[in-house]
């Protein structure tokens, strides 16, 4: 316009005959110039701004899909090789109630090389069930014998303590004892209060049940109160029951007690464990206890009496002897005997001397020599009977312990091949799958097969291990699962409503809402497409629909809000521009470019805050020869602002932005 008049005011400076030239070629210019602009806006095509309610929602493409499913794995452990499938149901085929009630057989497995290994498995089960019950009588033999064996030893050291107390008395025996610390050992060895032990072990007792195979009562005396059927197994130690005459156990975890001293050397016996004790019986001098009042009433103490009533006899038969010898020599020097009577006294005084020197020599001998040996001996026995006791009871607990061990390794085999035999029973149960869900049967697929060498699922087909045979969905309650691009997932939230269109009935909408979404961007495509972030969200879909199947394409518009009255113009008609929303307004020459503030949107029209007007037409696309930092334009992307539009990659067309609410 300024060009065109600045035109006018030249052609006013000239003379008339060119003024009315200038004139014409003015107007001719002006027509062609209006000419060619309502060309050019008619090719552009516009929109009116509207005024009214706009849903904000975000549409996109998923599948159907149940939200609860039974899924049929293969659970036969059968190795690499795999197993067959013997039969199966067709696929489409619908397992109601009454089949789940009946228990309808689905699929069936070849079992045939489990049968095997169950009957190989068998025969190592009864094998083991046999060595655990000879091991279960031979720990008992043994408990019984190394009872036997303590009571022996217990009883030859009492009969030892009872010659050793009945040689000195029980007094000087007590003393000798505690004196030289022969107690300790005693004490040491002598423990055997079985009936405490048992009671302490009670409690490790495992209780084993034997297989109904084992039904032959065992022999001897277990046969009165353990049966095959029901058979104790002690990890310890058991008392009898009560009422019987069944041995009490000893324990299999003895407490540490001192080896029994060496009466030869000086070397004690040093057992890991135990602590020894020094006693030597040679050290002990027995003649400071040779006097009757020291001495108990023993067998040493009478001999030591009558050595002193005999040396004590004599000696008065001596006192008389030399008396009546010397009244003879009186006599005889008067000669009032004769010399006959005088040797005949002397003779009984020779006797009655003798008779004293046998009384003392008899009585030291005994006293420096029987009376030292034969309590040395006593004791020694006595010594050697606690010994034997405390080597009784090493060897039973040794015994013991091994048959223990036995007992444990045999019990350990018959619960490994019991857990195997059960565990194949289970691996051949599993090779029949029977119903326990209604729904549609839907054949496994190879979605998870990436080199493509698996069977598709039919019968003869090889299948293995984990791997999924069949699909039961729960066709009451279905969802559709869409993937929603990271631009609007701020938007979307759990209990949001959503209108549903199945593409196989596009004339029937069904509602749902947000029940589900993905916390993280799903990476199943990340291979093939790393930029692109989309999140698994679920709709669950309301009511029960007989048409609706699993694996369906449908649309799914998910409703975020509402606006009730506002401005709105479709998403393409608002470009950036150096970080600005601009629209382009149709104008009488060439569009007005116009910076406008925008608010929400969806995925046809948003919302225009400030800067155009309702009625305003708006250009659906820039004018040509006009640039801007669209992303088309640009080499690099860049960041969208906060509150901006997105430009879609395909414009749309102005029929289908009839509508506010994105419907054509």
């Amino acid at each position: 316009m300024r060009k065109l008049n600045e035109l006018i005011k030249f052609v006013r400076r000239q003379p008339r005959w060119r003024q009315i030239t200038a004139a014409a070629i003015i107007v001719l210019v002006g027509w062609w110039g209006l000419r060619h602009s309502g060309e050019s806006g008619a090719k552009a095509p516009t929109f009116a701004a509207r005024r009214g309610p706009l849903e904000i929602n975000v549409l996109e493409g998923g599948s159907l899909q149940a939200l609860e499913s039974q899924e049929v794995k293969c659970e036969v452990r059968v190795g690499y090789q795999g197993t067959k499938i013997l039969r199966i149901v067709e696929e489409g085929y619908l397992v109601t109630e009454a089949d789940v009630t009946n228990n309808k057989v689905l699929v069936e497995l070849d079992s045939s090389d489990l049968e095997k290994q169950i009957a190989q498995q068998e025969i190592q089960y009864q094998q083991a069930v046999a060595s655990l019950i000879d091991a279960q009588q031979n720990y008992e033999i043994q408990l019984n014998q190394n009872q036997s064996d303590i009571k022996a030893a217990e009883l030859k050291a009492r009969f030892a303590r009872m010659d050793f107390d009945k040689f000195l008395g029980d007094t000087v025996t007590d003393k000798i004892i505690k004196d030289y610390g022969l107690d300790k050992i005693l004490a040491a060895a002598s423990t055997n209060d079985v009936a405490d032990t048992s009671r302490a072990e009670e409690a490790g007792q495992a209780t084993v049940t034997a297989p109904p195979s084992v039904t032959e009562p065992l022999a001897g005396k277990a046969a009165a109160g353990n049966t095959g059927s029901n058979m104790v197994l002690a990890t310890g130690i058991s008392a009898p029951p009560p009422g019987t005459n069944g041995p009490a156990l000893l324990p299999i975890a003895a407490a540490p007690r001192p080896a029994a001293p060496d009466a030869d050397t000086d070397t004690n016996l040093v057992v890991a464990g135990f602590t020894p004790y020094t006693f030597r019986t040679g050290l002990i001098d027995f003649k400071k206890y040779a006097n009757i009042d020291m001495l108990g009433d023993g067998e040493a103490k009478q001999k030591l009496r009558k050595f002193e009533d005999d040396l004590q006899s004599a000696q008065k038969d001596l006192g008389v002897a030399k008396a009546t010898f010397e009244g003879t020599q009186r006599l005889f020097a008067k000669q009032f005997v004769a010399k006959m009577e005088l040797v005949r006294d002397q003779l009984l005084q020779d006797s009655a001397e003798l008779k004293v020197q046998t009384a003392e020599t008899s009585r030291a001998l005994f006293l420096n020599y029987d009376f030292s040996k034969t309590a040395e001996k006593s004791l020694s026995d006595y010594t050697e009977a606690v010994r034997e006791l405390d080597k009784s009871r090493r060897l039973a607990i040794s015994k013991q312990a091994q048959a223990q061990a036995k007992l444990k390794s045999a019990q350990g085999q018959y619960e490994v091949q019991t857990r195997q035999r059960k565990d194949l029973n289970a691996q051949l149960e599993k090779c029949i799958i029977r119903a326990q869900k209604s729904g549609l049967v839907v054949y496994g697929g190879t979605g998870d097969n990436f080199y493509g060498n698996q069977e598709p699922i039919r019968e003869g087909a090889t299948v293995r291990e984990r791997q999924s045979i069949i699909t039961i969905p729960d066709m009451t309650r279905m969802s559709v699962n869409v993937k929603i691009h990271e631009s609007y997932i701020k938007k979307i939230k759990k209990g949001q409503k959503a209108r549903i269109t199945v593409d196989a009935f596009p004339d029937t909408e069904l509602e749902g809402e947000v029940t589900k979404m993905g916390v993280l961007p799903d990476s199943q495509n990340r291979w093939m497409n790393p930029d692109l972030k989309v999140y698994n969200t679920t709709i669950t879909i309301n009511g029960t629909y007989d048409w609706v199947k699993p694996g369906m394409s449908a649309k799914v518009e998910i409703l975020v809000t509402k606006l009730n009255d506002v401005v709105y113009v479709p998403i393409q008609a608002v470009s950036p521009d150096s970080g600005k929303q601009i629209c382009y307004v149709a104008a009488t020459f060439k569009p007005e470019r116009r910076e406008v503030e925008t608010g929400e949107f969806n995925d046809e029209f948003i919302q225009i805050k400030r800067g155009l007007k309702e009625g305003e037409r708006v250009l659906l696309r820039v004018p040509d020869g006009i640039e801007t930092d669209s992303p088309e334009n640009d080499s690099q992307p860049k960041e969208e602002k906060p509150g901006g539009p997105q430009k879609p990659s395909a414009p749309i067309t102005p029929a289908k932005a009839a509508s506010p609410t994105g419907k054509v």
